[in-house]
This record gives structure tokens, C-alpha cells and sequence, in this order.
């Protein structure tokens, strides 16, 4: 294998301590529960590739997007807007080549107004004159869908695929103000 098949791969590393320490548990693809490797996390370091990390097991809660670096305590994560103290489950991000296609709508069920998305969008209502995006259908590439214009607040990862309602997601309540695409270099 080479090192750029490797680098398309992931690999992230799990410790049960802050600053790499104590058991750890090395991931390279998805895991819908952590808790017989691991009691707990406290720190982290993603070697290569991109990944999604949840507050509960099978990939269910707040998510929060993770690139390759070095994340050595919950309190730095959360600084970086982490909103949950401990990581139950993960899932790669595959490296995405060609472009980049989600159709959002204002309303469950592809319903209201609806928008076709190539690139990155900081703010739904000022591009689109859309108040609110409560579905989607994810054509190609993978994306977050942030709560807060310009990509703040609670995210969300979706890959390619229709999600006719995202309160049937568990994410009743959220509004989605801000898309990105994941990109190697994000």
C-alpha cells in the first residue's frame, strides 16, 4: 500500500487520557461503539484523513468533524466547538474526488424552496433567501451542515444520500444555516 492510499484511508487514535495517554485504541474505518476498547476519551490524534466523531454510540448525538492533527484534551476539542465530553462512536470520511452536488429545502419532505449547491455556502439566508433547510439531497461529495451561518455552532455529516427530514435525524430543532464541503484541504 502506498502512503498516499494510506493517507486516503484514515486513521485516527483513541486514548483513554489526555495528552496520548493511558489505553488506546487505533481506528482506520467506522466504529458504532468504542466502549469495549475504550471507558472513555480524553484525547485524540488523526494521523491521516477525516473523520466524524459522536457523543453516542452508533453514530447518534452531536457530531463534531475531525482533520488530521493532534487533539491531546476534551477541553481543547471543545474549545474548537466540540459540544459533548466524550466520544462514543466514529466514522471515516472517504477522500472525495470530482464535484460537488447537494440540493437543500426550505421544508421537510423536499418541500418550499429549494437551491442546488456546488460549492460552499456561509449563510443560507443571504445567498438563497431561505430562512431555514429541514431537508436535502446529497448527490455527490460529502458535506457538514452547520446550526449558525458562517459554520458555527452544532454540525451535521452527510454523505451522499436523501434525508427527507432531519427531525426524523434526531435533529429536531436544529436549523441549518451554513453547508461546507468536506475537502482534503479543509
Amino acid at each position: 500500500m502506498t502512503t498516499t492510499e494510506r493517507n486516503m484511508m484514515g486513521k485516527i487514535t483513541f486514548y483513554e487520557e489526555k495528552n496520548f495517554q493511558g489505553r488506546s485504541y487505533e481506528c482506520m474505518s467506522d466504529c458504532s461503539d468504542m466502549s469495549s476498547y475504550l471507558t472513555r476519551c480524553q484525547s485524540c490524534r488523526v494521523e491521516s484523513g477525516c473523520f466524524m466523531v459522536y457523543e453516542r454510540n452508533n453514530y447518534m448525538g452531536q457530531q463534531f468533524f475531525m482533520r488530521r492533527g493532534e487533539y491531546n484534551d476534551m477541553q481543547r476539542m471543545m474549545s474548537m466547538g466540540m459540544m459533548f465530553d466524550n466520544i462514543r462512536s466514529c466514522r471515516m470520511i472517504p477522500y472525495h474526488r470530482g464535484q460537488f452536488r447537494m440540493k437543500i429545502y426550505e421544508r421537510e419532505n423536499y418541500g418550499g424552496q429549494s437551491n442546488e449547491m456546488m460549492d460552499d455556502c456561509d449563510n443560507i439566508q443571504d445567498r438563497y433567501r431561505m430562512s431555514d433547510c429541514q431537508s436535502c439531497n446529497v448527490m455527490d461529495g460529502h458535506w457538514l451542515m452547520y446550526e449558525q451561518a458562517h459554520y458555527k455552532g452544532r454540525m451535521m455529516y452527510m454523505r451522499p444520500g436523501e434525508y427527507r427530514s432531519f427531525k426524523d435525524m434526531g435533529m429536531s430543532g436544529m436549523r441549518f444555516m451554513s453547508m461546507r464541503r468536506i475537502m482534503e484541504s479543509m
